[in-house]
């Protein structure tokens, strides 16, 4: 387990990584060979002790530990994943308050956050991550897939999944309804979409 001062530098840096350069989590994670796991937990850190980057920045480790170590230890409630909650609002029909209630279902007997604490901790966490969301797409290099949004209703009472493909960098998409999501159906819109742009991205 490594010292307090080792633990309070990784955290500093991560945060100056984040605040200042602007660094995705996968890309401190890299730089400080990390996990992302480890990046999210001290971001979520600062966030749930209502502390910014520049706060922190000028304060020594001793004063770091202080204002962010104490309360974390201390803390007797059962702390959510949040990069994980993060991924699963993803997912259609996902919502926070199901997501709590999994959360509360896996810890009985412990203490859990009720609804609006989990919610409020969780909302901070996902602000912190909003300056590192910045991507830059040229024209025809990605093309973005997905099944999105709820099914539709189609006239013999079945249920239809939309498939969407947009060209990076422009207002260009495609999309089509398949009876499943398969395989074979993302296959075969795969197919339709490269067809309906007329090549393929970089």
């Amino acid at each position: 387990m490594p010292k307090p001062p080792m633990t309070i530098r990784m955290i500093k840096d991560v945060l100056r990584l984040k605040h200042e350069s602007g660094l995705s989590h996968a890309s401190i994670a890299a730089a400080l060979q990390v996990s992302k796991g480890v990046v999210s937990k001290y971001v979520s850190l600062a966030a749930e002790a209502g502390l910014a980057w520049d706060q922190l920045r000028d304060l020594d480790e001793a004063a770091i530990a202080a204002r962010l170590l104490p309360s974390a230890r201390n803390s007797a409630y059962v702390p959510p994943d949040y990069a994980r909650i993060h991924q699963d609002l993803r997912r259609k029909g996902v919502t926070l308050t199901l997501l709590w209630q999994e959360y509360v279902d896996a810890h009985p007997g412990g203490k859990t956050y009720r609804h609006t604490q989990f919610c409020e901790r969780y909302h901070a966490w996902a602000k912190s991550l909003k300056r590192s969301m910045r991507q830059t797409h040229k024209a025809g290099e990605k093309l973005f897939v997905d099944y999105a949004g709820p099914t539709i209703a189609v006239s013999d009472g079945g249920r239809a999944h939309v498939f969407v493909a947009a060209l990076g960098a422009s207002s260009f998409t495609f999309a089509c309804a398949t009876p499943r999501e398969t395989m074979v159906d993302w296959i075969g819109s795969m197919v339709r979409a490269l067809a309906y742009i007329g090549g393929t991205p970089e």
